[in-house]
């Protein structure tokens, strides 16, 4: 059975496609590159030992995505992650966002629809829920005003695929996660940013083997503990594998409605401050930070509720804050002894 991935070569698509050909799927991967290298499907094929088709298409251009989607009509179900992803960055180009995210799943929809193809896992985002008061959060939570553009798009998308569900033209699981860190336990896939991360665990990584100077904690005057923001930080493993049970939910005829919603993460939250402390402690390294001004879209707390997956994906987080730094620095610690060093040439 054949599943496109879209955003397949970034850094939870490419967890997700292990995922899917492990479990016997036939994966097409769709990228542009814009966040991801090229090289990485060969990586999913050589770790997995299975064939990986891969389309460089650009969701934004609707006639070459429609191209491609007729060279895989047959396909059961599209999981889409290709996306923008960075909440400050967001801020600073919220028009980028706005049409990349937005237009490149409208492309996507029309698409599918006009190619018969059924059915959608969706990478939406605990930020749907703005800044909100109770913790932890499950998924009747109200969905306050987005505090980025990053988090519009995230809410705007998940309207539009509910509001086309309920019209019968698909069906859909829209998976809210929170803050996916870890790598691959091959420790040859991980997460991988092209240029300065946006996100925080490769920025340790990468400032605890020497890439950079210094770790920049964005604000110490939070109304938490220890005064730094706090996450739900999840395994990116097990954040791929919800993605294949939830996609078997709909294969299997197991939805109780066209487009359900699920949380995804550990029901734990922890500060930055207590990852970078989780990070050195476990793995035997020092990680130099400094503390300096908040950064715009970011809110003080937020951690999920996951009973309603627990129950109805029969899914639970299995990876605790030791596999997530641990994993994650033995990534780091491969790039540096891999031949193609310089991701960015070996992409060119």
């Amino acid at each position: 059975m054949k599943v496109i991935i879209t955003g397949g070569t970034g850094y939870i698509g490419s967890h997700t496609a292990m995922e899917m050909l492990g479990a016997n799927y036939e994966v097409v991967l769709i990228d542009n590159f814009s966040n991801s290298y090229p090289w990485v499907a060969e990586r999913i094929a050589t770790l997995s030992g299975k064939q990986v088709l891969m389309e460089e298409v650009d969701l934004t251009d609707a006639d070459a995505l429609d191209v491609c989607l007729a060279r895989h009509n047959d396909a059961a179900a599209i999981i889409h992650f290709a996306a923008l992803k960075a909440v400050g960055e967001s801020v600073e180009m919220p028009l980028r966002y706005y049409r990349n995210n937005l237009i490149g799943l409208l492309n996507l929809l029309s698409s599918m629809i006009r190619h018969s193809i059924p059915d959608l896992v969706f990478s939406s985002s605990c930020t749907v829920y703005g800044a909100a008061e109770n913790m932890p959060i499950d998924e009747t939570a109200p969905l306050l005003a987005p505090l980025s553009p990053y988090g519009a798009t995230k809410r705007m998308a998940e309207e539009m695929i509910t509001d086309l569900a309920s019209a019968n033209r698909i069906r859909a699981v829209l998976l809210r996660y929170f803050n996916p860190v870890g790598a691959h336990h091959s420790a040859q896939l991980g997460e991988l940013p092209i240029g300065v991360p946006n996100n925080l665990m490769p920025f340790i990584t990468q400032t605890a083997i020497g890439k950079r100077k210094k770790l920049m904690v964005f604000g110490n005057d939070y109304p938490t503990p220890d005064g730094t923001p706090i996450r739900d930080y999840i395994h990116v493993t097990d954040l791929a594998i919800a993605h294949l049970k939830a996609l078997q939910r709909m294969l299997n005829g197991k939805q109780k409605k066209s487009s359900e919603v699920f949380n995804l993460g550990t029901g734990k939250g922890y500060s930055v401050l207590e990852m970078i402390h989780a990070f050195e402690k476990h793995n035997g390294v020092k990680v130099p930070y400094e503390i300096t001004d908040r950064r715009p879209g970011d809110i003080a707390e937020i951690w999920a509720d996951t009973s309603l997956a627990n129950k109805e994906l029969r899914w639970h987080a299995q990876y605790g804050l030791k596999e997530m730094v641990t994993t994650a620095w033995q990534w780091e610690q491969h790039l540096q002894t891999e031949e193609n060093l310089n991701p960015e040439e070996v992409s060119k």
